[in-house]
């Protein structure tokens, strides 16, 4: 995966662990959710901490900066997206585990190209529910939604 596709998933996953807890995301939820080890989260984190779009604290735990929020936005909108039209479009069952793999190498016009044949809400990324990891308002029978594990975004 490109580097900054790279980022833009540490970037996601730190954003909603922030949101689902109200608290900076530790290294090893990080790490847990993005399914690597807690060094290769650790040396990741400190390459978005040199470009000011998180900040980290030993022990405390990583906030996605001002700076960083937007891309962080941008890429949850994108999982939404996508997790939207293979949910939506084309039927996939295992949709979430397809947006994992497909929403990072998508390039940003394909995803807006996408997005065009999709009802989305003006709420998104909002939407996105961090404890199920999808979109809330994607139409699913209740049962789906209370049945399913938490899988991690790469998954």
């Amino acid at each position: 995966m490109a580097e900054m596709n790279r980022a833009d998933q540490y970037l996601k996953t730190i954003y909603v662990l922030e949101e689902m807890s109200d608290a900076p995301a530790s290294t090893g939820d990080i790490a847990d959710r993005l399914e690597v080890s807690p060094a290769s989260a650790n040396e990741m984190i400190g390459k978005l901490a040199d470009r000011g779009l998180v900040e980290h604290e030993k022990y405390e735990g990583t906030v996605v900066t001002d700076k960083g929020e937007q891309r962080a936005r941008t890429a949850v909108e994108s999982y939404c997206v996508v997790q939207r039209f293979l949910h939506m479009v084309l039927e996939v069952d295992d949709y979430k585990r397809e947006a994992r793999t497909i929403e990072p190498v998508l390039d940003p016009t394909v995803v807006e190209r996408l997005d065009t044949l999709i009802d989305r809400p003006t709420e998104c990324p909002e939407c996105f529910d961090g404890a199920i990891d999808q979109c809330d308002c994607l139409d699913l029978p209740e049962t789906a939604n209370a049945s399913e594990s938490v899988p991690s975004p790469t998954e």
